[in-house]
């Protein structure tokens, strides 16, 4: 009780000062609590929800993969490793910046090219393993500023004694004299009857296109290739398996022996035949192939360009009429990204054709895929083969949105394919072409 009275004491000695305080006090602590006051600095013991939120840290970007590749090719080529094992290799490029890749590393590649080819050219030999291809050429005309063009000219012989064929190289040496371009006589490495159609010949013409590019300026997009007799032979061979390398192709007086024409279907092809050059039925074969070519063109008139001359009352030796060809092959220039292209393995098996590429040691004689581009859609057809790298780039469809890839009705790849610094690098190793270089690819299995 006492406690009770004291308390009382002590409320009723309130001032009025003391008074007026509490009821401003409790006046603000009502209005803090009322249910239509603001709450957002409203602070409970324990409760962190409603402190002061620190700043974001400042989001990370990926480092640029343009500035990467500049500081990696200043290395020497030689202690550089690999791009694939570079952070940036498979890093997302935008198209600004493939154009900026594909340029840092074309002139990466040209400066290698000329460090270590600038000798061969000058001794004027060409080695793939233990064969050798001597060389012989002559620059004609004023070089356009797209560069110049290039003629390959195989000379005939083959099967005879080696000064037989020395005397026909001779002979190709001032056989034609186009109007503009690097005109290139090359020795076959052997005297053998298929001289200009062994394995050997494949790389060794890819090398010299590449070395021409670079120290001559010739323009990628306009490289023709021509042979008389056994070099005839030659083009009928090396032209259709090789079409991704020619602006167009001029056979003379050959025999195709087994191949085939498919693959010519961006690659303008001529043919010139003597009427009376029966020497293992040239003459004849040459009709049935300009019927060959026909009939495919018939079937696609968008591919399979050609003409035929026959040459009325000649034989084997044409006296230089053939040489219209090179102005007819002038007139024409590749065009690396078809839409359309049909890849036939001949004898001598590739593992890669315009957009189109194989598994390593995949390739086998006589399989076929054929592949169209229709917008974002990529479509393949074979029966015998398992398994396509499909190459891409814009001037194939537009990689900033999905790409289909089908077979029939079957969808083998859908979605969006990212342009890789590693992809081009690789492309351009593969065949020292800057227009054959590719920013992404897909491998599919084909059902």
């Amino acid at each position: 009780m006492k406690h009770d009275n004291h308390q009382s004491k002590r409320a009723s000695a309130l001032t009025p000062t003391m008074a007026g305080c509490l009821l401003v006090f409790m006046f603000l602590l009502n209005a803090g609590c009322s249910d239509d006051a603001p709450r957002t600095n409203q602070r409970r013991s324990g409760d962190r929800s409603l402190l002061p939120t620190p700043a974001d840290p400042k989001p990370k970007t990926k480092p640029d993969a343009v500035a990467q590749l500049t500081d990696w090719l200043k290395a020497p080529a030689d202690s550089r490793g690999t791009i694939d094992d570079q952070a940036f290799g498979d890093q997302p490029l935008t198209r600004p910046q493939v154009m900026r890749v594909r340029d840092l590393l074309w002139n990466d590649y040209v400066q290698r090219i000329r460090a270590t080819r600038a000798d061969e050219m000058k001794q004027l030999v060409l080695r793939h393993g233990d064969k050798a291809m001597p060389l012989w050429y002559a620059v004609y005309g004023d070089k356009p500023s797209a560069g110049r063009s290039l003629f390959i000219s195989m000379h005939g012989g083959g099967g005879a004694p080696k000064q037989v064929n020395d005397s026909q190289w001779e002979n190709q040496k001032r056989l034609y004299k186009p109007a503009e371009g690097v005109y290139v006589a090359p020795r076959a490495p052997t005297d053998t009857w298929n001289l200009w159609h062994q394995g050997h010949i494949d790389p060794l013409f890819d090398r010299l296109i590449t070395n021409l590019v670079v120290l001559e300026g010739v323009n990628p997009d306009r490289v023709y290739l021509m042979g008389y007799s056994a070099g005839g032979d030659g083009v009928y061979q090396l032209a259709p398996r090789m079409a991704d390398r020619w602006a167009a192709a001029s056979m003379m007086a050959g025999h195709p022996n087994e191949s085939l024409p498919q693959g010519l279907r961006n690659t303008p092809f001529t043919i010139h035949i003597g009427e009376n050059d029966a020497g293992y039925n040239r003459n004849k074969v040459a009709v049935q192939w300009g019927e060959k070519l026909a009939a495919l063109q018939k079937d696609d008139p968008a591919g399979y360009v050609h003409e035929v001359s026959i040459h009325k009352g000649l034989g084997h030796w044409m006296q230089r009429r053939d040489a219209v060809a090179l102005e007819w092959m002038a007139k024409h220039t590749r065009n690396p990204t078809p839409k359309r292209v049909i890849w036939r393995q001949d004898d001598v098996t590739h593992d890669r054709f315009y957009w189109l590429a194989l598994p390593e040691g995949s390739a086998k004689k006589g399989t076929e895929i054929v592949a169209t581009v229709e917008g974002q859609r990529v479509t393949l057809e074979s029966n015998d083969v398992k398994r396509v790298i499909v190459r891409l780039s814009d001037a194939l469809v537009d990689l900033d949105k999905p790409v289909t890839i089908a077979m029939g009705d079957k969808i083998l790849f859908e979605g969006k394919v990212e342009r890789t610094a590693a992809t081009i690098a690789k492309t351009l190793e593969e065949r020292g072409d800057s227009r054959l270089m590719f920013d992404a690819e897909v491998e599919v299995m084909l059902p």
